[in-house]
């Protein structure tokens, strides 16, 4: 790596640091080091005032200050989230205003004298991932500071978490948002990232790493070890790579490329170049980069952005340990029982270096559904809990777990009849599987001989196994954009083509039903610019899928001539999401056979045949559907999105989830109309959705006449159960009297009805 030139941000860290330096190595009592910090920041910075506030028992004390009064040192206290400094530690961030009054969380403190002053700027002091204090400086011109005064106080305010650390100037484990833990039995909420239940010890992913020294001596020697742990670095990732089992074609193997492109990725290596230029040692450099990228996380509302700035925090950590010598992972360590991982967030590299025997189940502070770590899991087949708050503060090393991912719970601490209801279920769900497992190979056939086609929902390559561990009919709903989701850049037409080629070749004669390019809104990919489409208020009624694709057609394109390639010689079945208009669906599929006529016109082979089919998930669709059946070969209800937009209701608001009901009557005498008009033009029509996994609603669709579900492949076992226990006839006689009468309790109804035909629900 060639030597860097410092910036101006790292020559001004750089004097600070210097003569802190000294300051630091002094034998003058902590008051009086921070005494002197003052002095040399608001020097080096030429600003008035610098402070610095300190949190103790809970509140944020003024410790330390020059250009203050003096006499408000130790008197003025603030609460988190009280005033400028208060919010700069609560939320972790960083506050630079030409005019402090101005700020809506301004709160005045007479005994200071600061209405003398009118910019303000405030970083926090983060030890441990937490804020323990705050540092700022204060000007009476208004103005706002330079990046570079900023970037200094930042790398200033990391070295005084050692000094205040060390001072024992702070309570450990009082940081911002901490609290005590308890030692009895404690549940805690999550998202459920991989189904499935497991039973293990508590390990933590990531000892932590001891930063002994922030100040250089020798900035070259620095360098040289950063450079040395680098290239340690990239030899890991490279022999993971070449690992047989992870060598294959997949998405994890894409996930993987991902990662690799972010280890050899010069913009962060120049970053850390930059803070050792500043002054500081190669560990306290790292660190500094990836506070940057944390406090960066904290501000990106693009959830996909998010789970790839935690790629990069995985390689800080990962070279953090190879730099400082000590102890790697839990997984470098080795798992001695049966385990459950606790982590704020995990890497997929990192995770696939743990025994897979022993790795029973993982637990993450963060994580979401389309994270690079989620779709390794879901490779690996481990249960992966998300978004569990506290828990690594809740959890103690060695700590018994009980993880229930389906229902979305972690127990800790279990008592001995937690336990034995635990494994009760545990139990139950494996004989369950087992009994489920015994159906695969039987039809989908109702008591008085109706067939259902009973297919899942997929949108990994790795997806298309489960045809055959479950016996489905086919695939339903190919989800295509999961491939731009996690892959760093635009896939490529001839990399779309492969993936859709093996899950054909895969499905055998089982048809595969592929959804074009389900992207825009709250699906936002980071290496493509949306015109119009960031900061939407509703970005899952915004631009995206259909509008997005028909708007940029080169994807569109690209898409259509990989599919119809992909099926050569075979039937291709195709639909397309969020049709709201005849037109949409129009326009898209004269894009398709022009390119089929491209393909045919240059000689290279097509499908034998292509059937199109669109996705009512826009309840408008439903008005004007006699226009647009003549032109389908098969519709599809999405009833996820189309629920939400029915009841005005966003199924990814917790407040909202309990307040509408597949099982209302306003759904099924939707569902009833949009059936009957189906089957009045003779198109076949199905659903693809959560509400075809659950019994009871899937015997309510099945009562309207819909004869084809798709759902996930573990509902696949309990719908093919219920449906083989059910007179379709006899559901089919009695719905049109419950959706006459529309009763409240239609859902108790459907029940009691089921118990009295012995219809099969679990």
């Amino acid at each position: 790596m060639p030597v860097p030139v410092p910036t101006p941000a790292a020559t001004a860290a750089r004097e600070i640091l210097t003569r802190l330096h000294d300051v630091m190595a002094g034998r003058t009592h902590a008051q009086a080091k921070l005494n002197n910090v003052v002095q040399i920041i608001g020097e080096a910075l030429t600003s008035e005032v610098c402070s610095i506030y300190l949190l103790r028992d809970g509140v944020l004390e003024l410790y330390a200050t020059r250009g203050l009064s003096q006499a408000a040192v130790h008197v003025t206290k603030l609460a988190l989230g009280e005033g400028l400094v208060g919010t700069i530690a609560k939320f972790v961030e960083t506050l630079n205003l030409d005019e402090a009054e101005s700020h809506p969380e301004f709160a005045y403190k007479p005994e200071t004298g600061e209405e003398l002053y009118h910019s303000f700027a405030g970083v926090p002091i983060v030890r441990r991932e937490r804020a323990v204090g705050v540092l700022c400086v204060q000007h009476a011109a208004a103005r706002r500071y330079d990046d570079v005064e900023i970037e200094a106080l930042q790398t200033v305010a990391m070295v005084l978490a050692e000094l205040i650390a060390a001072a024992g100037l702070i309570d450990e484990g009082l940081g911002a948002g901490s609290g005590a833990r308890d030692t009895g039995p404690a549940q805690l909420a999550g998202l459920k990232l991989v189904d499935g239940m497991a039973r293990g010890h508590a390990v933590f992913h990531q000892p932590r790493v001891v930063i002994e020294h922030s100040i250089a001596e020798d900035i070259e020697a620095e360098r040289q070890r950063v450079y040395s742990a680098f290239r340690q670095m990239r030899e890991q990732i490279d022999r993971m790579m070449s690992q047989s089992e992870f060598g294959t074609a997949g998405e994890h193997r894409d996930v993987l490329e991902t990662y690799k492109m972010f280890a050899y990725d010069e913009g962060w290596s120049r970053r850390i170049n930059d803070a050792i230029s500043s002054g500081l040692t190669a560990e306290a450099a790292i660190e500094r980069v990836q506070q940057r990228t944390r406090m960066r996380m904290r501000e990106i509302d693009d959830p996909l952005l998010r789970d790839r700035m935690h790629d990069l925090e995985d390689l800080a950590n990962r070279l953090l340990r190879i730099v400082s010598g000590q102890l790697g992972t839990a997984a470098q360590m080795g798992l001695r029982q049966d385990s459950i991982l606790i982590a704020r967030n995990l890497g997929p590299a990192e995770l696939l270096e743990y025994d897979r025997r022993r790795l029973k189940g993982v637990v993450l502070e963060e994580g979401s559904l389309t994270a690079h770590v989620t779709i390794v899991a879901r490779a690996m087949g481990v249960p992966v809990l998300g978004r569990t708050r506290d828990v690594r503060h809740t959890v103690a090393e060695g700590d018994l777990l009980l993880l229930d991912a389906t229902q979305q719970h972690l127990v800790a601490r279990p008592t001995a009849p937690m336990e034995e209801a635990f494994e009760a279920k545990l139990a139950v769900t494996q004989k369950r599987r087992a009994e489920f497992a015994a159906l695969r190979d039987l039809p989908a056939m109702t008591t008085d001989g109706v067939r259902i086609q009973l297919m899942v929902n997929a949108g990994l390559r790795d997806d298309a196994a489960q045809l055959d561990v479950t016996g489905a009919d086919g695939i339903g709903l190919f989800r295509t954009e999961f491939q731009f989701l996690v892959s760093a850049t635009l896939p490529q037409r001839e990399h779309q083509q492969r993936l859709y080629r093996d899950v054909i070749e895969a499905a055998g004669d089982r048809p595969v039903i592929f959804r074009t390019v389900d992207i825009g809104g709250d699906k936002a990919l980071p290496y493509m610019k949306i015109e119009g489409a960031s900061g939407e208020e509703n970005p899952a009624m915004g631009w995206r899928a259909l509008r997005l694709a028909l708007g940029r057609d080169a994807l569109m394109k690209a898409q259509a001539r990989a599919l119809l390639e992909a099926a050569a010689g075979r039937t291709l079945h195709v639909m397309f999401p969020m049709v709201s208009e005849p037109w949409e669906y129009e326009d898209a599929h004269t894009l398709f056979e022009e390119q089929r006529a491209w393909l045919q016109g240059r000689g290279k082979m097509g499908p034998g045949a292509v059937r199109y089919g669109a996705m009512l998930e826009v309840p408008a669709l439903a008005e004007v559907l006699d226009q647009l059946l003549p032109q389908l070969d098969f519709l599809s209800i999405g009833t996820n999105d189309l629920t939400q937009f029915l009841f005005a209701a966003d199924r990814g608001n917790p407040r909202l989830a309990e307040r509408y009901d597949w099982l209302s009557p306003a759904i099924l005498r939707f569902l009833s109309r949009v059936v009957t008009a189906c089957q009045t033009a003779g198109v076949p029509v199905g659903v693809c959705g959560e509400m075809g996994g659950r019994p009871l609603e899937a015997m309510a669709l099945l009562g309207l006449g819909i004869d084809r579900l798709s759902i996930t492949p573990a509902a696949v076992g309990p719908i093919k159960a219920m449906i083989r226990s059910l007179d379709v006839g006899a559901v089919r006689a009695a719905m049109p009297a419950w959706l006459a009468e529309g009763p409240r309790n239609l859902r108790q109804r459907m029940e009691a009805w089921a118990g009295e035909h012995a219809v099969a629900l679990l």
